[in-house]
């Protein structure tokens, strides 16, 4: 290096910004040079979320990492300026974990943000019967309290994604969000699965759901023919453009494998409409009730021991 660059190279290094300023002005436009700090602006943004998550650690450095920024504080479940009506989210479960922790924060939030007031209450069956969807939302029903006048029988894998989605109160009648026009699944015309919002009062009308279908499927067809017998009007959502959009479907069935299976006289019976249970014979215990926060959200999970009567319903277990 020549002794003059040998000078310019020093000014640089000692403290001469205003010289640093004055090349790159000469080589490069306004423009390029406010592009170029937005630039490295973001990349340091990305280092520092990269960095706070451990992802772009240095390894075997030993070097703290810097804390992630906090997430954002949880909007309230329960503000009662909202109005005067209390949703009670009842969300049949076992063991789908990876569901549950994003769907407890979404919904909270999604709820919150249409000043919903609500109370989430995760049913985990945790007896060794084959999983029983109706009989835990009849669980939910019963255990939810008088603080709640209304609910939402809501599947955990069905994410609402279109804010025009109502979760209000259903006067008027059953309110089925998930209608067969929107679900991404599911479309002939008497579906009512998936999320359906119904008052107290209109679920003691049906003597809730039937507690004779153990496995996956079929409750929420016989609980159709319930709604029709108690003279009642299913609504579904209007004006929605979203079409088959409008929901995330976090169930992967390569993953997790639902049991459809019907073994002996289950064949005939999941096709009869259940006119004696329901509300009146579901025969359960609550091992514990804890309340928990996921990522900041609120929600109350109850495990749940359910009983089954071997000469009613021998299919309740796979032997």
């Amino acid at each position: 290096m020549g002794p003059g660059r040998r000078r310019a190279a020093l000014r640089l290094r000692g403290g001469g910004s205003p010289q640093l300023l004055a090349l790159l002005a000469g080589k490069f436009s306004i423009f390029q040079l406010f592009f170029l700090a937005l630039l490295l602006g973001f990349v340091s943004l990305l280092w520092l979320q990269l960095s706070c998550s451990g992802e772009a650690a240095p390894p075997g450095r030993g070097v703290p990492r810097p804390p992630c920024p906090p997430d954002p504080p949880a909007p309230p479940a329960d503000d009662p300026s909202w109005g005067p009506h209390r949703l009670a989210l009842l969300v049949p479960f076992r063991e789908r974990f990876e569901e549950l922790l994003a769907f407890v924060p979404y919904m909270h939030r999604f709820l919150s943000k249409k000043r919903i007031r609500h109370h989430i209450l995760v049913l985990n069956q945790v007896d060794h019967y084959r999983f029983n969807r109706a009989s835990l939302i009849n669980v939910g029903f019963l255990e939810s309290g008088n603080d709640t006048d209304y609910i939402a029988m809501h599947d955990v894998d069905l994410l609402p994604l279109n804010e025009q989605l109502d979760y209000g109160f259903p006067e008027a009648g059953p309110f089925h969000v998930a209608s067969p026009e929107l679900h991404p699944l599911y479309h002939y015309k008497t579906y009512v699965g998936g999320i359906l919002l119904l008052t107290k009062q209109h679920y003691e009308m049906c003597n809730g759901m039937s507690n004779r279908f153990w496995g996956w499927g079929r409750e929420d067809d016989e609980f159709y023919r319930r709604i029709k017998g108690a003279g009642l009007q299913v609504h579904r959502p209007s004006g929605i453009t979203t079409g088959y959009e409008t929901f995330q479907h976090l169930h992967d069935p390569a993953w997790r494998k639902r049991d459809q299976k019907r073994i002996a006289a289950q064949k005939q019976e999941q096709f009869k409409v259940d006119r004696e249970g329901g509300l009146n014979n579901v025969k359960y215990r609550i091992e514990s009730r804890t309340a928990l926060s996921v990522a900041g959200a609120p929600c109350t999970v109850l495990n749940i021991v359910l009983d089954c009567d071997m000469n009613e319903t021998p299919w309740c277990t796979f032997g």
